[in-house]
């Protein structure tokens, strides 16, 4: 808005015009995000992406598990949002963290038909 000098309503009005077209789209915090022709995107919570990597690469009960950076570059979303989506595969027991500096390991292979 600074950059175009324009309030925030006509950036919002404008918004609204690129949704009733298809070309814009809300996000959860009061966000817009542009839809590119062709693009497809996965609007699952980013613990159900994750746990997806288990059983789409085969890992098995105790394999290493990729580190918080990769998969924030993988999914394009901030290490501290995927440390949260991890934390989370924890506590329901997908995941064992072997603290800080250590490798996170594969403690149980999810079953698809029990998340969805």
């Amino acid at each position: 808005m600074r950059e175009y000098k324009i309030s925030r309503g006509v950036a919002l009005r404008a918004f609204r015009v690129l949704q009733s077209q298809g070309v814009a789209e809300p996000v959860p915090g009061g966000r817009w995000r542009v839809v590119r022709a062709g693009e497809r995107s996965d609007r699952r919570p980013l613990e159900d992406r994750i746990a997806d990597i288990i059983t789409d690469e085969g890992l098995t009960v105790g394999a290493a598990f990729p580190s918080t950076s990769v998969l924030a570059a993988r999914f394009t979303v901030s290490r501290p949002t995927v440390t949260k989506a991890l934390n989370r595969l924890e506590a329901a027991g997908l995941l064992a963290s072997g603290g800080q500096g250590k490798v996170r390991t594969v403690r149980a292979v999810p079953n698809r038909e029990e998340r969805s």
